[in-house]
């Protein structure tokens, strides 16, 4: 039996659980108007630019730059220690929408803003397939 504390994982509900479905088969999806066209992260019940609750789960490219990040030199929660330091990234994805989640397969010294990133799925468990971010 392990000592390990368990990292915290997201939570699932009836709002983004087609986003975790599909993270599941290694695909990012977003919502997305179907009156507007307008792209949305994280899930919401109407478009944040025409307030139509016209909205559609569709596959996006996966593609984005890095638009800010950071490194956690201390671990916030005991499951994260033995992983410091390790980067936090904000990726504009092609599509739009900025997603916060980490940067993995580059080392630390070598990220910019800018840098073009494509997705990857870490599997967490049987539900939970997360997407981070690598170098392109």
């Amino acid at each position: 039996m392990s000592n390990q504390v368990p990292k915290p994982l997201p939570g699932v509900d009836e709002l983004n659980k087609p986003f975790w479905e599909a993270a599941r088969r290694h695909e990012l999806v977003l919502q997305r108007c179907r009156k507007c066209g307008f792209y949305r992260y994280p899930a919401g019940l109407i478009c944040q630019e025409c307030a139509s609750d016209d909205l559609a789960w569709v596959k996006v490219s996966g593609r984005g730059v890095i638009f800010t990040w950071t490194v956690f030199h201390r671990a916030y929660h005991p499951a994260f220690a033995d992983e410091v330091p390790y980067a936090v990234v904000a990726v504009e994805l092609e599509e739009g929408p900025r997603m916060i989640t980490n940067l993995v397969d580059c080392p630390l010294a070598e990220i910019k803003i800018g840098m073009s990133v494509e997705v990857v799925f870490e599997t967490v468990n049987d539900q939970i397939c997360l997407p981070k971010f690598r170098p392109v």
